[in-house]
């Protein structure tokens, strides 16, 4: 069966000065009508069709949008409602405005997109470069996102594509998530963490400062101090994009080259688990880093395995018996070896993918000395498969 795989192709837009007032004036109006649908529907209500049916003809005839651009703005009101939890926006912010086939159009022969504004259907200029056109190349996209960024504005174009096939192997690649190593995988290849600490504590103490300043200074400076810490928090973001895309384009490359499979720990639920280990890791991006290994690996027809992390930093790869973990020092007290936890992590998240990929193998064991249970031989010990 084959399954198509979504990317997301920035392009930045040319407008003219006319075109960009306009694209203003739409985000704004746009992000309005989100906020006053958000007030004047009971909060109670977060289907979009519901909501649709309550608020559409007062929404449309109150901003003047067009009404496929109403109902984007019903839709984005939805959506915050059924994912924002306790922290829902009671201001939306005219940054960015969803767009699907009937108010969005990419023609590829004069690199334009077609554009549903606020007074009108308006033609604007793609400033791109090849990598984007090879992306779009052919494509016939029905969806996209109007963003606007401080370098100006853009237009998020999602491309569908056929994925290739899985490939079918027994070899994986194990990977374990950390805080002092980022990553650290079943063949030894480690990315470090220090140079993302000294520039995360960087970020941390601008952000003190700043916080500081605008506890104790005038109006003006509090705003000022606002701004900065906003741009400060987009400056953290993209870092942190750089980074996991560097190392997810490594892990994929090697399972490439390996013709192997990718083993990754299943994170889901982390900031309400117990575990220290793996509570920590909420404060680096590991959920998107899992994502872009996910979504590579599928555009190279490489098998991603989700696998439970319970013990596998405390278990040792050689004779799977529960060890001691001391900081990165792995110790067991069964066969006497030794080394570093994350590489005896991966290992164990290798040999879990492994079982995984095989259900049929042998999976996970390790040995019960049988003079430690009275009555009891020496068995094998099921920990996995």
């Amino acid at each position: 069966m084959m399954v198509d795989q979504v990317l997301t192709v920035r392009c930045k837009l040319a407008p003219t000065d006319t075109q960009a007032k306009s694209i203003e004036e739409t985000l704004v109006f746009f992000a309005d009508a989100c906020t006053w649908i958000n007030q004047n529907v009971d909060p109670k209500v977060k289907g979009g069709i519901k909501m649709q049916y309550l608020i559409y003809q007062d929404a449309r005839e109150t901003f003047g949008l067009s009404a496929n651009l109403t109902i984007q703005a019903i839709r984005r009101v939805a959506s915050n409602r059924k994912t924002a939890g306790k922290n829902k926006i009671e201001e939306f912010q005219p940054t960015s405005i969803s767009y699907d086939q009937r108010i969005f159009q990419y023609r590829e022969a004069d690199e334009q997109v077609g554009l549903t504004l606020l007074h009108g259907r308006e033609r604007i200029p793609l400033d791109i470069g090849n990598y984007q056109r090879n992306l779009l190349k052919g494509q016939k996209p029905t969806s996209a996102t109007l963003v606007k960024m401080r370098s100006g504005y853009y237009i998020d174009i999602q491309v569908k594509s056929e994925a290739p096939d899985t490939i079918e192997t027994d070899k994986v690649i194990g990977v374990d998530l950390g805080i002092t190593d980022l990553a650290v995988t079943s063949e030894g290849e480690t990315y470090s963490g220090s140079e993302i600490k000294t520039v995360r504590d960087h970020f941390a103490q601008l952000r003190t400062d700043l916080q500081r300043k605008a506890s104790k200074g005038t109006r003006s400076t509090r705003r000022r101090c606002r701004q900065l810490l906003k741009r400060l928090s987009g400056k953290e973001q993209r870092f942190q994009r750089w980074v996991n895309h560097g190392i997810s384009k490594s892990i994929v490359q090697r399972a490439i080259e390996t013709e192997s499979a990718i083993a990754l720990e299943d994170l889901s639920g982390i900031r309400q688990t117990s575990n220290r280990r793996i509570k920590s890791l909420h404060k680096w991006a590991f959920y998107q880093l899992k994502e872009f290994v996910s979504y590579k690996a599928l555009g190279a027809g490489i098998p991603v395995i989700l696998v439970e992390p319970a013990y596998t930093s405390k278990t040792c790869h050689q004779c799977h018996h529960i060890g001691d973990r001391n900081g990165k020092v792995f110790s067991c007290p069964s066969c006497g070896w030794g080394g570093d936890a994350d590489y005896n992590g991966a290992k164990n998240i290798a040999d879990l993918g492994a079982a995984v990929n095989q259900p049929g193998g042998p999976g996970l064991f390790c040995l019960i000395e049988a003079e430690k249970i009275p009555g009891l031989q020496k068995a094998p010990l099921f920990r996995g498969g």
